[in-house]
């Protein structure tokens, strides 16, 4: 007479795991969602006040009211080593006039918004 052993995992097991499975990943995917779109509007935030820092500093060393463009702004020994972009869709930074404040050019405000809070 021979021995039947039992090997392996039943269809119900197999099922029970893919559900508790689903389940957590319901659960932390729209976290991982909503944590990368704050951090994006915070990068986008930083950049705009980066362009608005480096644009008050231009206004003032060259008494001038005038807005620079990013050729003045943008350079290795300038203001800015780089063109600060929109981390959401790449788009550059508007440069703020001389009273104004920097903004995204994607104006983006839900969920999070992109624009500085004071």
């Amino acid at each position: 007479m021979r021995k039947l052993t039992k090997k392996g995992f039943t269809l119900v097991e197999i099922m029970i795991v893919v559900a508790i499975i689903g389940i957590l990943v319901a659960i932390a995917v729209p976290g991982f969602i909503q944590a990368r779109q704050q951090s994006q509007a915070k990068a986008c935030q930083e950049s705009q006040q980066k362009t608005q820092g480096a644009a008050q500093q231009y206004y003032l060393e060259n008494n001038t009211t005038t807005t620079p463009s990013y050729a003045i702004l943008v350079g290795a020994t300038l203001y800015l080593q780089r063109t600060p972009r929109c981390p959401t869709t790449g788009d550059v930074i508007v440069i703020p006039g001389y009273q104004d404040d920097a903004s995204c050019p994607t104006g983006i405000l839900t969920p999070v918004t992109h624009k500085i809070t004071e």
